[in-house]
């Protein structure tokens, strides 16, 4: 049987991993090693390992949950018409994020590094088109996640199509077989497959064009999300086997952990008396396995124990999208100044930039941003709803029913 009724513990995942993006980017200027928009004097080796574990598994999870999203999206949908829907939800935001939200962002990193111009005598560089960071100032920034997502579902929207179909009953049915034992963790083999042997020779960039390890990386999520939401019995499988996938993510985490904390990795064989092409790419391997047994692990156990509504949950549902838009500009607004503080301790300035972010987003959110139909078209919502007439009853009848009862 296919489920076509929203599954409220996705949208309780959901909304955990944005809270896992505010807390993520609210770190970065604040950590050790790895370079963003505007950093911090002093950073933390402390503060870096919680976001590398982090960064492991929380954009893996919002990929996967967006499979399933774009599942439902499907329902009763032609190819065009989910295509027309993604442009809206998607393409329109982007281009938003593109030209109004992100150039705050890179113009306080120019101040940062010695710009004296206004904003306005900055923004007119936008229109130059000449990429970030290579001089120019034109990127999407942290919504590489929406330009991505845009892109698959435009890739694969006639798959789709196919798959929610009763073309694909056969197909479904034969899916139905990984839902025995612990075969559905079967799924994570292409993705554990690909990384191991591209991610070296193509780092990370968001950049899409030079992405091409991750860009796949990625999708594999997205795909897999899609199949598990296809067939609900690889969703059951994932909740009976909730423990044995975050075994797998712990287990494999203490290892990659150890490894880098004693230097027993590629980049340090010099400590390795056993080093050898065939443990670089074991090493290698370790990462996305971590991501695949938490990510897994998160949907069983938030299946099992989140699959509730409340009444906070619609409200919750709907700014989540707008928020991930907004914080980070909001984070690199507030950090622009916190980081010039001198006398402040780095746990106090990421609390307070945790904190802001979340309290100025949230406002912006609710007072500018979902009261208005334009608004919330720019930046991906739903039409609000109408509120449903009230039905007049004839003065007549409500006397009728007044005697009857009396």
């Amino acid at each position: 049987m296919e489920t076509t009724q929203r599954q409220t513990y996705l949208d309780w995942l959901r909304i955990l991993s944005i809270a896992g993006v505010l807390f993520f980017h609210s770190a970065m200027p604040f950590v050790s090693e790895d370079g963003w928009h505007i950093k911090n004097a002093e950073t933390s080796n402390l503060l870096m390992e919680s976001n590398h574990f982090l960064h492991l598994f929380r954009m893996p999870l919002l990929f996967f949950i967006s499979g399933t999203v774009s599942y439902y999206m499907m329902q009763r949908r032609s190819t065009l018409s989910f295509i027309g829907l993604r442009f809206r939800r998607l393409f329109i935001p982007l281009l938003v994020g593109i030209f109004i939200i992100v150039p705050p962002q890179i113009y306080m990193e120019r101040l940062a590094h010695g710009y004296k111009g206004s904003f306005w005598d900055w923004y007119p560089s936008v229109f130059n088109f000449v990429p970030y960071p290579k001089g120019g100032s034109f990127s999407w920034h942290h919504l590489w996640f929406i330009a991505y997502l845009f892109i698959y579902d435009l890739i694969f929207a006639p798959v789709f199509a196919w798959m929610i179909s009763s073309k694909s009953n056969a197909f479904k049915q034969k899916l139905a077989v990984l839902a025995q034992g612990k075969w559905v963790y079967l799924l994570m083999l292409p993705g554990i497959i690909w990384f191991t042997f591209t991610s070296w020779d193509y780092p990370e960039t968001n950049d899409l064009i030079h992405d091409g390890s991750y860009f796949v990386y990625w999708l594999f999520f997205l795909l897999a999300g899609f199949v598990c939401i296809l067939q609900p019995k690889l969703m059951n499988s994932l909740e009976r086997n909730r423990r044995f996938a975050l075994t797998i993510g712990f287990l494999t985490l203490v290892m990659w952990e150890v490894m880098r904390w004693n230097k027993i990795e590629p980049q340090h064989e010099e400590n390795w008396p056993f080093h050898h092409i065939l443990f670089s790419y074991a090493f290698t391997a370790l990462r996305p396995i971590i991501a695949w047994g938490w990510v897994l692990a998160l949907v069983g156990y938030g299946k099992h124990y989140f699959n509730r509504s409340h009444k906070v949950l619609n409200y919750l549902n709907q700014a989540v999208y707008p928020f991930y838009i907004l914080h980070q500009t909001v984070i690199v607004l507030i950090v622009y100044y916190i980081v010039q503080l001198r006398n402040e301790s780095i746990l106090s300035k990421y609390i307070y930039t945790v904190g802001i972010t979340f309290f100025v987003s949230v406002l912006i959110y609710h007072l500018l941003i979902r009261p208005f139909a334009l608004m919330r078209f720019l930046f991906g919502m739903k039409p609000k709803d109408k509120p449903k007439p009230v039905a007049e009853v004839p003065i007549g009848e409500i006397r009728s029913a007044a005697t009857i009862s009396a």
